[in-house]
């Protein structure tokens, strides 16, 4: 396939893959396609050593990195001082919530002391000292793509990166927002729908791409939203864009880290099974309907709290959870759930990251082949 990205960044085929699995990021990127790392869960350490597995793994071909930089934070966590202030700003009654919520679903409590310190680390990666972290470790390794997962990306981002000579992208959900990032010196633009998994905005996608498109021309723009077929892809390219990003498709891969009870209700969900919801991060973010997103809707919730206050609430009481879901647990298994775009209607069997890969691209090429027949063009008839 030959598009523009395909040429800037040396793949076989414009497919751009999101994970926090390393495994699925080298499968997709020795399959011909460009993987890209979502660093937010990791600590600057384990960055490292993620980064260093990916490089003994992939050849030399290329890869990406994705930092989650929000361009606002809860007020309350911007002030600096640590981990100590960033759990002095939740609120006692969100852990006192928390706790309830455990207890109606008879779930058991983890560690909570313990838990709260591990929450608030995670928590201090997107604040703006720990985004930078993670940047510096990025740019340590050869990697081919920085991305900045939501909002514009801060300027020393884009000063180190154009100085290691390292390309910029950033994820987008309204023309106005591309418009910005390009300003700000983004090369590449992801323009994601409200379809996608994560944090999105509410224009679909298929309304959003060629509004960017035309926005940032001639900025190349990559689909992204509830993208997981060849012919998705198709109609894509069709808008203008010169490649996709997908996210959702690779978590009921062989590969993915994805937790078996939750890998269950991504194979059973339908397109109708995804909300948005503030009950992760602080932010709208599109993930599985449960419990968990209906109790923190609920008359008896506090309600979410900005990020990164939310997330320090919510991801290290979503571990528990999970990992007590394995077990059986049918509270947990009721509470459990995970970032996924409308797309998981689409995902209905578990294959290799590199089978998903050859599989869009063949049905990428059905429906090109298809669109020729109605248009009558013979492709082998082209100089």
């Amino acid at each position: 396939m030959n598009t523009e990205v395909c040429a800037r960044f040396g793949i076989e085929f414009p497919l751009f893959a999101f994970s926090h699995c390393r495994d699925v990021v080298a499968a997709v990127t020795n399959a011909g396609g460009f993987g890209v790392l979502g660093a937010v869960a990791y600590t600057p350490d384990r960055l490292e050593e993620e980064l260093r597995w990916i490089d003994d793994h992939v050849g030399g071909r290329p890869y990406g990195v994705d930092v989650l930089v929000p361009g606002k934070i809860d007020k309350a966590a911007e002030g600096g001082g640590g981990l100590d202030a960033l759990l002095a700003a939740v609120p006692d009654e969100h852990w006192n919530f928390l706790v309830g919520l455990f207890a109606k679903y008879d779930v058991p409590l983890p560690d909570f002391e313990k838990a709260k310190r591990s929450n608030a680390r995670g928590g201090a990666q997107v604040t703006k000292e720990g985004a930078t972290e993670l940047i510096d470790v990025s740019l340590a390794h050869p990697i081919g793509l920085i991305a900045s997962a939501l909002g514009t990306p801060p300027p020393l981002m884009v000063e180190k990166a154009k100085a290691a000579g390292i390309p910029v992208a950033a994820l987008v959900g309204t023309p106005e927002h591309a418009r910005r990032q390009v300003a700000a010196g983004v090369d590449l633009v992801v323009a994601q729908g409200g379809e996608a998994g994560g944090h999105t905005g509410e224009i679909s996608t298929m309304v959003l791409v060629p509004e960017v498109v035309d926005t940032v021309a001639p900025v190349p723009v990559l689909a992204a939203g509830g993208i997981a077929t060849g012919r998705q892809m198709a109609a894509a390219l069709a808008l203008g864009a010169s490649g996709v990003w997908c996210g959702s498709v690779w978590l009921t891969t062989e590969e993915a880290e994805t937790s078996p009870p939750v890998k269950e209700k991504l194979l059973a969900a339908t397109s109708r099974d995804t909300v948005r919801s503030r009950s992760r991060t602080g932010k709208p973010a599109r993930q599985l309907r449960s419990a968990w997103t209906q109790e923190w809707e609920g008359p008896d919730s506090p309600g979410p709290l900005g990020m990164p206050l939310q997330m320090i609430v919510a991801e290290g009481a979503m571990r528990q959870i999970t990992k007590v879901a394995e077990s059986g647990n049918p509270g947990a298994r009721a509470l459990a759930n995970y970032f996924v775009g409308q797309c998981v209607g689409l995902m209905n069997t578990v294959r290799p990251a590199r089978q998903v890969v050859y599989d869009m691209v063949e049905d990428f090429a059905d429906a090109v082949e298809r669109l020729n027949r109605i248009t009558g063009e013979d492709p082998e008839a082209r100089p």
